[in-house]
């Protein structure tokens, strides 16, 4: 295949799959977790370690979500930087943040050395340097925030060990890490088998119900009662507004190009630049013993639903790799994968805002969704064991950060106006001009209409119109989907769900009726209050 051809991540090509049966009677178990990404399973583990029966579910393959699209950075130094977090939370908050976040790594090297997971982890330093025309007073800043909240052997040097680039001043931070994600979750399955839990995928809950004797609900009418439930789906599948206007989806966009053995010193590489770029080396055996060391570099992130120049952002990755690394031939892969971005930085981890009792959600993953879906694990096992924990009020899901709420209001403007689009026309009114693999929204009469071309030219047609809470989804020719720009609900082509906060798949399209081609468009009620 040709490496521009290539949107799969270098972990899923390197792992034999992680399967599972699924679910095919309702049982019980202490705790039912909804999500078999990092979060989940890390929460498996600990729970089942500690003597409480766990039952995991997934719609999808055991890791097939948006753990198996991360870069697999492992950091303390945070993406929002300790400056921000420290204006947002103030010291002790963002004290705690930085600690949490360094017990996240510790946690997964002790995972992984007690349960002998060959998951590539490893230690490294992490170098953070300056975008193009950025003032060296932001790392002078950042190195004073970072000594004030305690984090040991943080130091400015004149520039980052790379020979082919000189970054200029930079800041090193001591003590990060790097694996294989998708290794690691093998780890964490065959751990929490042996301990007695069981894990299923191919299971697409369709609902969740608090209470005093939770129960999650599948979409074949099975069920899992439990004493509690922990949703870990990237974002609530079970909240339909508590959460939502708390955080915004992104697409962020990784490639894989290989350099010289030994050639670049492992570490971690970020830029100050918005949106940022970030990279780590990653090496894969070959059959003939020998090694293929390559660098991965992410970023290029925007809005869900807002672009569909993916080429493009490839393009520019690649670019930016080629002039700072020594890379020595193609592309050997290349990817996308969705964040959720929280307003003020940091994880929603915790009780159900929506009031759903005994009912646990972890989401906003922002950047780092390796060490925050592992506090989430340590956290809600904290939570529903009755154990005390010092993060509890920092990853509140109800917190509200006042020093936030412009990002608040921003985000949530840029959701009124796709609800807006209620009001207009869509660009095509009739599909002719789709081409075989594309897709496009069609107006027709009142209705917007999801069009997908396949490659044999047959037309699929389903509403345009998300299920989650009615926003009108956008086709990703890179991903060959349907996204939702509101609040990241993802579909097929044909209209099934891909990922939440949505549940049930895009709706059939009905006939229009008599004189309906020659209304203009007009919103539900609700969905023009909301574009208002």
């Amino acid at each position: 295949m040709e490496a521009s051809e290539r949107t799969v991540s270098v972990w899923k090509e390197e792992v034999m799959p992680i399967t599972a049966p699924s679910l095919e009677e309702s049982t019980t178990a202490d705790v039912c977790i909804v999500g078999a990404g990092i979060a989940g399973l890390t929460a498996a583990y600990l729970l089942q370690r500690s003597g409480v029966s766990v039952v995991v579910l997934d719609r999808g393959p055991i890791g097939g979500g948006e753990t198996a699209q991360t870069t697999a950075h492992l950091a303390s130094a945070m993406d929002e930087g300790f400056e921000q977090l420290i204006r947002l939370f103030g010291h002790e908050g963002a004290q705690l943040a930085y600690e949490s976040h360094a017990s996240a790594i510790d946690t997964i090297e002790a995972i992984t050395r007690g349960e002998g997971i060959e998951c590539e982890f490893a230690r490294v330093d992490g170098y953070l340097f300056l975008g193009a025309g950025q003032a060296p007073d932001l790392l002078d800043r950042e190195l004073e925030a970072a000594t004030r909240l305690g984090f040991p052997g943080v130091e400015r040097l004149e520039r980052a060990p790379l020979a082919a680039f000189d970054t200029g001043p930079c800041l090193r931070f001591p003590q990060q890490g790097m694996f294989h994600p998708l290794r690691y979750l093998a780890g964490l399955v065959a751990a929490v088998l042996r301990d007695g839990g069981r894990v299923f995928e191919g299971t697409p809950v369709t609902h969740v119900d608090g209470g005093e004797s939770p129960t999650v609900w599948t979409r074949d009418g099975l069920h899992v009662r439990a004493k509690a439930v922990i949703v870990a789906t990237n974002t609530p599948i079970n909240d339909r507004f508590a959460i939502h206007t708390k955080q915004a989806p992104y697409r962020s966009y990784a490639v894989a190009l290989p350099v010289p053995e030994l050639g670049v010193p492992r570490g971690l590489y970020w830029d100050t630049e918005d949106p940022y770029h970030y990279a780590r080396l990653h090496r894969v055996q070959r059959e003939d013993g020998g090694f293929t060391e390559m660098v991965i570099v992410g970023g290029e992130d925007h809005k869900t639903g807002e672009a569909d120049d993916a080429e493009e952002r490839y393009a520019r990755l690649e670019a930016w790799a080629r002039a700072r690394f020594p890379v020595s031939g193609e592309m050997i892969a290349r990817w996308s994968g969705q964040v959720m971005e929280p307003v003020d930085g940091l994880g929603f981890i915790g009780a159900d805002p929506g009031h759903s009792k005994n009912v646990y959600i972890a989401t906003g993953d922002s950047g780092q969704g390796m060490t925050h879906g592992t506090i989430a694990g340590m956290l809600l096992s904290d939570l529903i064991s009755g154990r005390e924990n010092p993060w509890t009020s920092l990853y509140n899901p109800r917190r509200r950060t006042l020093r936030a709420v412009g990002e608040y209001a921003r985000e949530n403007l840029k959701v009124a106006r796709h609800y807006a689009e209620w009001l207009g026309r869509a660009p095509l009114s009739t599909p002719d001009d789709i081409p075989r693999g594309g897709g496009s929204v069609v107006q027709r009469g009142i209705h917007k209409v999801a069009v997908y071309r396949d490659e044999e030219g047959s037309l699929h047609e389903v509403s345009a119109v998300c299920s989650h809470l009615g926003g009108v989804v956008h086709w990703n020719s890179e991903e060959k989907s349907w996204d939702c720009p509101c609040h990241g609900s993802r579909f097929s082509p044909t209209g099934e769900v891909l990922q939440g906060p949505a549940f049930e798949p895009l709706e059939e399209v009905r006939e229009p009726g008599a004189g309906d081609e020659d209304q203009e468009p007009e919103a539900p009620e609700e969905l023009q209050r909301k574009a208002s």
